[in-house]
């Protein structure tokens, strides 16, 4: 009788132990009323990364008249001997090799050995290599022909790209006459300013 007793005394303490932790939650639920606060406490800057610049656009190409005028053939044929020999013969008849000869291809067609298989890029482009164009081309021919099949990393110097396309126009029966150096304008004069005006006495007054 005595541990039915205790028992229920037990059973009954955890029953008010129970209802006395919900009735405290439900009071504090009442009284306590939480409010989101608009700004946080402690403020935390945000830098914003800065916003990606464009690269900046490459220089134009100088004009190649002058640095043809100043321009050494026989470095030329130095320079297309340690560049240019591995993919390409110049001597007159010569075979392709991975890419076409190149003898008389100053002022002949883009596309002019017979029987090459040019890149449809260059076969699409009319008239013939001029000296402004072969500059552009030895500087990188991607910029020239998008997809061209030419895996050459182009030439950085001016004068070494001037004295290589002065050689090759020195390869063909009738060489193309290189251009001529235009001279630049002369600055103009600066203006005469006018003579102050004369003051005179009006006569009267």
């Amino acid at each position: 009788m005595s541990d039915s007793l205790a028992m229920n005394k037990v059973i009954a303490s955890v029953l008010v132990c129970g209802m006395v932790f919900m009735v405290s939650g439900l009071i504090a639920d009442g009284l306590v009323k939480p409010v989101r606060l608009e700004k946080t406490a402690i403020k935390i800057d945000v830098q914003e990364a800065p916003a990606a610049t464009a690269a900046p656009a490459e220089a134009p190409l100088p004009p190649i008249a002058p640095l043809l005028a100043k321009a050494d053939p026989a470095e030329g044929a130095k320079e297309m001997g340690k560049v240019c020999a591995v993919c390409h013969d110049w001597t007159q008849g010569g075979p392709a090799k991975v890419g076409p000869n190149l003898y008389n291809v100053v002022g002949g067609p883009h596309a002019h050995m017979v029987g090459f298989n040019y890149s449809d890029g260059l076969k699409a482009i009319s008239g013939p290599w001029t000296f402004e164009e072969l500059n552009a081309w030895l500087k990188n021919p991607r910029d020239v022909v998008p997809g061209t099949r030419m895996s050459f990393a182009g030439i950085d110097s001016d004068q070494e790209r001037a004295d290589v396309i002065d050689y090759l126009h020195t390869l063909s029966p009738t060489p193309e006459p290189l251009p001529p150096v235009t001279a630049a304008p002369a600055p103009a004069a600066p203006p005469t300013p006018a003579p102050p005006a004369a003051v005179g006495t009006a006569a009267g007054h």
